[in-house]
């Protein structure tokens, strides 16, 4: 049945198709497998919030950035000059609820910090190297 002479073209052909395919998606998944960790990398460095910008307080060392995004407020506090180790804080509060933040040694910025504020009012403080910045209670 298959071993005449006019199947084996049929048979070459067949297997040189699997074999492109074969290689095919071994290159795909190379290419993932090499380009997974430089994409978990890149959304490592780049922790920002998301939504509209709302408000952004500058002060001598640094700015807090307040941004709104549906039912959610996010803040962060960023350096005028990052790439030293220096002490940094963000605070985030929706009135009547307890205020989240990020505190500590940073290079870049603090935070994200991200409250619940829809219908709510909020208010954020950030600080880099002892000077600070504040809102009030906005979103009111």
């Amino acid at each position: 049945m298959f071993g005449g002479a006019g199947n084996i073209g049929i048979g070459r052909r067949l297997g040189r198709r699997l074999l492109a395919q074969g290689l095919a998606v071994l290159m795909a998944v190379a290419a993932l497998t090499l380009a997974g960790p430089a994409t978990q990398r890149a959304d490592a460095v780049v922790s920002v919030c998301t939504g509209r910008p709302l408000k952004t307080i500058k002060f001598a060392t640094g700015e807090l950035r307040v941004y709104k995004k549906r039912q959610y407020a996010c803040a962060r506090t960023v350096s005028n000059t990052p790439g030293t180790r220096r002490a940094m804080s963000v605070s985030l509060q929706a009135r009547g609820g307890h205020p989240a933040g990020d505190r500590g040694t940073f290079t870049r910025h603090a935070g994200p910090v991200t409250v619940h504020a829809l219908n709510r009012c909020v208010r954020a403080t950030g600080a880099v190297s002892g000077v600070a910045g504040s809102t009030g209670w906005i979103l009111c």
